[in-house]
């Protein structure tokens, strides 16, 4: 800064060509910006002439960096707002604040896409990721069933909001599993202790003549007898996996179709075996699936019309078919032909378990059971598991 006089007032370290004399020229304007030869590394002032009390003052002034210090690169952002005034110098705010609201608009807008596009861009991802140990449990808790209820769900990779959720529901499932042995329990001990009145009935029923009443009363009590033995043959569905092995599937059933043989000839049946043309090894509990097979036999024997052939076949497949020449099974019975204490004639032998017990047992074999339709004599029933291997 100098005014007319000479004298000068200098701030900071200023270049020795901003200390002489500018001589009439420079003096005479009233502002300018004095810049060099591009190679000429010495920052750029600007120069103002401004009235004071003490008189005209010539000032020259930079606020930039040597361009030799940072080798040439300079970046500059200026801005002079001269907001509207009323009359009275004051601030015309009316005309002021819409120009204000657009400039922070711009200003904002770009900081506003940005950020939009971001949390657009990154929100998903951050929230899968946080809620994928979710949808893993998610999976797993919809394969829980009551073939294995003792299943828990893991709580390390979920949320940690949502873990107390998790928690209180692996306590229900395993509330739910006490509460279901529970009761197999006590359906086992109650058929355990029916047996033991059932054999006395049986042995004092023998000692009766032979006569209408008392042949009647000793078909109640076999009836009794086997409504007993088929609710603890339910405690075969239970048995671990563990117990599974590689089963010859015709093997397992000639040996079932061979102890039912007394029972098929003394109703009035003919019993045939086919093992077909393949040997075909399934793999599961052979004590689950004998019993299966057994309550299909019996079944047919019982249901047979008395008369005819019962056929025991085995196919390439893995299935076994249960054939008779009976009345067979209407097409709109064969779904409840399947449900627990369903009969067909409310005052036939069975109790109605045989076949549920067997489509249960072919569904933790991963594997079906089911009524064959078709115009054929009698019924046929189907029981197929997963072949393991199976060779001519």
């Amino acid at each position: 800064m100098r005014d007319t006089s000479g004298q000068s007032l200098q701030a900071g370290k200023v270049p020795d060509v901003y200390t002489k004399q500018a001589g009439e020229l420079l003096n005479a304007v009233s502002r300018a910006t004095l810049g060099f030869d591009e190679n000429d590394m010495t920052p750029e002032a600007y120069v103002e002439r401004v009235d004071t009390r003490a008189g005209p003052v010539q000032i020259i002034t930079a606020t930039r960096a040597s361009r030799n210090e940072t080798q040439g690169l300079e970046i500059n952002i200026s801005a002079t707002v001269d907001v509207a005034r009323n009359p009275d110098g004051s601030t015309n705010w009316l005309r002021v604040l819409p120009i204000l609201a657009i400039l922070i608009t711009i200003l904002l807008l770009p900081v506003i896409l940005v950020m939009g596009v971001t949390t657009l861009v990154t929100t998903p991802a951050v929230v899968r990721r946080s809620l994928a140990g979710l949808i893993g449990i998610a999976r797993q808790a919809a394969h829980i069933d009551i073939n294995n209820r003792a299943m828990q769900l893991p709580v390390t990779n979920v949320p940690q909001e949502i873990a107390p959720l998790v928690q209180a529901f692996n306590q229900a499932l395993g509330r739910l599993a006490h509460g279901y042995d529970r009761h197999n329990r006590f359906l086992t001990d109650a058929a355990h202790e029916l047996r033991t009145p059932i054999a006395i009935l049986r042995t004092r029923a023998d000692l009766l003549k032979q006569e209408p009443q008392s042949v009647r009363l000793v078909q109640d009590i076999e009836r009794l007898s086997h409504l007993a033995q088929q609710l603890l043959d339910h405690q075969l569905l239970d048995r671990p996996a563990s117990q599974r092995q590689i089963i010859n599937l015709a093997e397992l059933a000639s040996r079932v179709a061979a102890d039912f043989a007394p029972l098929a000839i003394e109703a009035g049946y003919d019993l045939a075996f086919e093992p077909g043309t393949y040997e075909v090894w399934v793999e599961g509990n052979v004590l689950q699936i004998e019993q299966a097979l057994a309550n299909i036999i019996r079944n047919a024997i019982d249901h047979g019309g008395g008369f005819g052939t019962i056929t025991v076949l085995i196919d390439e497949t893995g299935a076994i078919e249960i054939r008779d020449q009976g009345p067979g099974i209407p097409i709109e019975e064969h779904k409840n032909i399947f449900e627990p204490f369903y009969r067909l004639q409310p005052q036939s032998w069975g109790a109605g378990l045989g076949l549920n017990l067997a489509r249960q047992i072919a569904i933790l074999h991963k594997g079906t059971l089911e009524i064959l339709g078709g115009s054929w004599l009698g019924a046929r029933v189907r029981l197929q598991l997963p072949v393991q291997q199976r060779q001519k």
